[in-house]
């Protein structure tokens, strides 16, 4: 094959005299502007620069509560509402636009341990430390359940099938309820102490996972008669949350200050490891298009993640907000809910400098122009710096720090290993491949 190379003799479009003169080629269409490119690269400055002028996420918050939230709970088709509830066994129905508290009652002796709607909204469930589950109605005055059932064991987690009147709960075993019997329908167990959080599949709705206390995380199918896979990580995760456009796809809250993003069919290591946080992250929610999730932490602040991403795109944080509990992705994709350990619920914007209300056609026109301005631009190094940069506490700036040393430590050591050893007896092992510990069928 031939390869023929371009070349230009500059003696051919340069002066004889003045070799430093360099003809600049000129499009003489007037449609076309001479400086086309370095205009578009200012507004696309100026456009970053203003989005971090008005990135202001906090909207307000929920304050009622007697003492910490533990959990949250969204309406299946209502973005309005809200159902909370706390370490002392008070749940409380919020409306969100007028941030107000519509109901409160008190559900169970001990900590409400978690919530969730049934289908069509018109209840939903808690369980608690008192061993019972209970359901409640969601219009009305009536501070009394529907119906209660008792479990034998104690109760970790809820959570509601999409489409049918099956719910699962875990605790020391997993299992599976049906809202006309009083008694499980089904039980699971895999060589468990207990399981502190359970998962219904939003696509393949007959799909489970849980997160166990042996570190692993377990996949059941309620067609089979027991569990389906199990795997092992180095720490415990704390929460799971399933992608809702990818039935395959979940992701996990960790002990280790990361979150891990598995595909069930190869669950030999993670699809993507996802850093930033410096304290163990307790729970995740995905947006409902699945294409970011947000994390709490007990490092005292809320991360927002692309999912296809490691490191974060933004973080939320205020001087009185403590350990954050729990969090949640408003189905209208526009905020984000968290509660923590010091009372209080807060809502934020999902996108910090996005302008809440009607807007105009020009003013729509001139967003999704500077979106992609951004976007062309988003390496170019001082625009990537502008884009990148966020204000957080002197505690997390100097951890960050603090962690980031240690890890490039191992990697230097690891490094040195491996070049004064015989090769092959040293491997390089991958970040994804690290933190997985085995894998059980």
């Amino acid at each position: 094959m031939k390869v023929k190379v371009l070349c230009r003799n500059p003696d051919n479009y340069l002066r004889a005299t003045k070799k430093d003169i360099f003809k600049v080629p000129r499009n003489y269409d007037p449609n076309l502007h001479p400086f086309e490119a370095p205009r578009e690269y200012v507004r696309a400055l100026n456009a970053t620069k203003l989005e971090r002028v008005f990135a202001k996420p906090f909207v307000s918050n929920l304050d009622g509560h007697r003492d910490g939230v533990s959990c949250l709970g969204k309406h299946p088709s209502r973005l309005t509402w809200l159902v909370s509830g706390s370490y002392d066994g008070e749940v409380r129905l919020w409306d969100l636009p007028q941030r107000k508290n519509l109901r409160s009652f008190q559900a169970h002796n001990g900590y409400v341990r978690g919530i969730a709607f049934v289908p069509n909204g018109s209840q939903f469930v808690t369980v608690g430390d008192d061993k019972t589950i209970k359901f409640w109605n969601t219009d009305g005055e009536d501070e009394e359940p529907v119906n209660t059932y008792l479990s034998k064991t104690v109760l970790m987690g809820v959570s509601h099938h999409r489409r049918t009147a099956t719910f699962v709960t875990c605790g020391e075993l997993c299992q599976v309820w049906e809202a006309s019997r009083n008694e499980p329908v089904r039980t699971y167990q895999w060589g468990t102490d207990s399981i502190h959080d359970v998962t219904f599949n939003y696509v393949e709705t007959h799909i489970m996972a849980a997160c166990a206390s042996d570190r692993s995380i377990i996949l059941y199918d309620m067609r089979e008669a027991g569990p389906v896979r199990k795997v092992v990580l180095k720490l415990r995760s704390n929460r799971l949350c399933w992608n809702p456009m990818e039935a395959f796809m979940f992701t996990c809250a960790n002990e280790d200050y990361n979150l891990y993003t598995f595909d069930t069919r190869n669950l030999k290591y993670p699809v993507n490891v996802h850093m930033d946080h410096i304290s163990a992250v307790t729970d995740v929610d995905y947006s409902p298009t699945g294409k970011e999730f947000v994390s709490g932490s007990y490092d005292k602040t809320i991360r927002i993640y692309e999912s296809n991403k490691g490191h974060s795109r933004d973080i939320y944080h205020t001087k009185r907000m403590q350990r954050v509990t729990c969090v949640m992705w408003s189905l209208d994709n526009k905020f984000v809910l968290s509660g923590s350990d010091e009372m209080n619920i807060r809502l934020w914007k999902a996108r910090a400098s996005e302008k809440l209300g009607v807007l105009r056609p020009r003013e729509k026109l001139a967003l999704n122009y500077n979106e992609v301005l951004k976007e062309k631009f988003a390496s170019h190094p001082q625009i990537r710096r502008i884009a990148r940069h966020r204000q957080v506490p002197k505690m997390i700036y100097n951890a960050q720090k603090e962690l980031r040393t240690i890890k490039e430590k191992k990697k230097r050591k690891e490094a040195n290993v491996r070049a004064h050893s015989k090769p092959g007896s040293v491997p390089f092992v991958s970040e994804r491949k690290k933190h997985v510990v085995a894998q059980h069928k």
